[in-house]
């Protein structure tokens, strides 16, 4: 693991291969109640390689609700920074993670559509707060520039360490959606350790909004790893959040003891993301996020 570069600059992003506006898009519904409030029409063949044809059961659904609802609202919260980042470069760069991000949701969030017939704009956009599945810690307010990134520290981080075994899946599916983000996670990671050593080791300033950042979220790290009743049933399907946090540990102590910052030792959030129960931001987030989708039912452009 390194420090910055030379000239004292964050990682680049990798750029994006762009999709074929062309390509063909997933059948919609019949009798759609919602309608068609896709903008992006590229369907998902790549990502669900082995997959498409199958439909998921009850608990493999649910499981990939908690994968798509954690890309979903992490991806909203990044957009947020988009014309508000500390430099145009960060601008482009959350971005480019966000839209990663997006894209992740949609695969998981189609593959669990699959078990009762809804897409993932059904999933998006028509479920309501307790429907959702995310940890907390995706829930987390932005707040100024150091909480992003530790929360996108601890996010990352924990997500790199969860593709990379959830291609081992015995679900085809989500083993093919695994083995593709990872590359893409990977540079999340990068790009956050970066900023986390950069802001720990700039101005009095920077330094105390980073660690700032990190007592705020690091209560909530906990419930990545909490072995929820879903995950014995699930057996080979899933991987077991606990199996993760040795790697996890790793990582950040590196990342930390580079930094010189302290991993808080406070006590761990009771949580409950995947059971339904969220922290008081997520309504607000969801409002903003579905608006559009259900004041205007069927709307497309």
């Amino acid at each position: 693991m390194t420090g910055m570069d030379a000239g004292g600059r964050t990682i680049p992003l990798v750029e994006r291969p762009r999709h074929d506006p062309g390509e063909t898009s997933h059948a919609a519904l019949e009798n759609d109640p919602h309608g068609d409030v896709t903008v992006d029409r590229v369907a998902l063949s790549a990502e669900l390689a082995g997959g498409e044809g199958r439909a998921a059961s009850a608990d493999v659904a649910e499981y990939a609700l908690w994968l798509g609802d954690d890309a979903l609202i992490l991806s909203q919260q990044l957009g947020m920074w988009i014309a508000r980042a500390p430099e145009l470069e960060e601008d482009v760069a959350l971005a480019n993670i966000a839209l990663d991000l997006l894209g992740h949701a949609r695969s998981f969030l189609r593959y669990a559509g699959t078990f009762d017939g809804r897409t993932e704009d059904d999933l998006a956009y028509w479920r309501d707060e307790p429907e959702f599945r995310c940890a907390w810690l995706f829930e987390q307010p932005n707040g100024d520039f150091g909480q992003t990134i530790a929360r996108q520290l601890a996010a990352s981080t924990y997500l790199f360490e969860l593709y990379t075994a959830l291609q081992g899946s015995s679900d085809e599916t989500l083993a093919a959606i695994a083995a593709k983000a990872v590359k893409e996670v990977e540079y999340h990671r990068d790009h956050a350790v970066q900023w986390t050593l950069r802001l720990a080791g700039g101005t009095d300033e920077s330094r105390r909004r980073m660690v700032r950042g990190v007592d705020d979220v690091w209560p909530y790290v906990g419930e990545l790893f909490r072995d929820e009743p879903l995950i014995e049933r699930l057996g080979p399907v899933a991987v077991r959040p606990s199996s993760l946090r040795e790697g996890f540990d790793a990582v950040i102590s590196a990342v930390f003891a580079e930094a010189e910052l302290d991993i808080p030792a406070g006590p761990m959030s009771s949580a409950g993301g995947r059971r339904g129960s969220h922290f008081p931001t997520l309504g607000y987030l969801l409002a903003e996020m579905q608006v559009l989708a259900r004041q205007h039912p069927g709307a497309t452009w």
